[in-house]
């Protein structure tokens, strides 16, 4: 069997770009990636610091933080786990593994939205699985439906699902989640439901699947509610027949997630208020983003929901976001991560900005592009569309 061929992450590429102009000098804002630029919460600072001074550490599973993500599940979704079926790992990248891989077999068909994360498609196939990618417009919010779901012939075994999801940051309603568990259940599809972004909603919360399906699968990660990114600290939801099959991967693949960060996110879980307090950064940038992108000719975006993206069609401007986001970083300084990534056929078309930095840069980022974009338009239709 060959080596699966899977594409690169583009942005990170865009991102070294930066890297090198900033190294020379230039003043670059990053909104090419969804990391948040608070920093750990205060308290959890305060525990790492203490276990560093106070304990050598080594290979460790927290009891203490599993029971404690089993407690969220109750206080948050109303859903009871058992600890032993919260598997920790070194970030949701892991956890994605682990689940396709417990769940499935080489050759395996996997559904997912386009567009979506760009590792979802790349690790189905790193794994030998194929992806079976579902394209979503703006007239589908650019999230799953169960009707679309339901048009897949023969059906898949898994379906990934996010929400909020990443690059659009759009969530799928109550009715819809219980009606996508419901036609996967009758399918006999495995969901493998990729949480990361819960706990930032501008409007309804997400729902979690479990409260529909406790079959289900659930990523999840302190990097983004959290703003825990580089600890790289996730976590997998199993159901109780997978606990074995899932910790045995985990063990062999990966080994426990690293001491000092479990001690930390322990501490996270006692500052909610300090948490929750980033929403409104988030809901400052995301509204002044909004307000700035008609300026911009940017008026096709997929409904910011949750999450800190805005996935913007370009496509009166470029057929190529890739070269585009280079010429609009060389040009401003503002990095951002082009639609190629997120989605393989129309990605072309878009770009996607991540509002999870300062406010303050928010403001400068949107005084070197709304100038910046009035030319591009100028420059390709002698105007800004209407």
């Amino acid at each position: 069997m060959p080596v699966p061929s899977i594409d690169p992450f583009h942005a990170l590429s865009i991102s070294a770009l930066a890297h090198e102009l900033a190294a020379q000098g230039r003043s670059i804002i990053h909104m090419e990636f969804g990391q948040p630029s608070t920093g750990a919460p205060r308290a959890a600072l305060e525990r790492a610091r203490h276990v560093l001074a106070t304990d050598p550490m080594g290979y460790w599973e927290s009891q203490p933080l599993k029971e404690r993500i089993a407690l969220h599940y109750h206080e948050t979704y109303g859903v009871s786990l058992q600890p032993a079926q919260v598997i920790l790992t070194c970030g949701a990248s892991p956890a994605l593994v682990l689940a396709l891989m417990t769940s499935f077999v080489p050759g395996a068909r996997v559904a997912m939205a386009r567009p979506g994360y760009v590792a979802y498609r790349n690790v189905v196939r790193a794994l030998h699985m194929t992806p079976v990618e579902i394209p979503c417009g703006e007239e589908e919010r650019f999230q799953l439906g169960v009707r679309a779901i339901a048009a897949l012939d023969p059906a898949p075994e898994g379906l990934i699902l996010a929400s909020p999801a990443n690059p659009t940051g759009t969530i799928v309603p109550a009715d819809e989640m219980q009606a996508i568990a419901d036609l996967c259940r009758a399918r006999g599809i495995c969901v493998i439901s990729d949480e990361i972004y819960h706990g930032l909603s501008f409007g309804a919360r997400a729902r979690s699947i479990l409260e529909y399906d406790p079959d289900a699968l659930v990523v999840n990660s302190f990097s983004k509610y959290f703003s825990m990114a580089p600890w790289r600290l996730g976590w997998l939801v199993v159901p109780p027949a997978k606990i074995e099959a899932a910790r045995a991967r985990m063990g062999n693949l990966f080994l426990p997630p690293a001491a000092l960060s479990q001690h930390a996110a322990l501490a996270a879980f006692d500052c909610r208020d300090e948490l929750d307090g980033h929403m409104k950064t988030y809901r400052r940038n995301r509204d002044l983003l909004l307000r700035a992108l008609p300026e911009m000719g940017l008026r096709h975006i997929a409904p910011p929901d949750g999450a800190f993206y805005i996935y913007a069609d370009i496509r009166h401007l470029t057929d190529d976001s890739m070269t585009f986001c280079r010429r609009l970083l060389l040009d401003t300084g503002v990095t951002t991560a082009p639609g190629v990534d997120f989605d393989p056929v129309d990605g072309k078309h878009f770009i996607r900005f991540s509002f999870a930095v300062a406010t303050d840069l928010i403001e400068e980022a949107i005084r070197r592009m709304v100038p910046w974009f009035r030319q591009q338009a100028d420059l390709t239709s002698g105007g800004i569309p209407v």
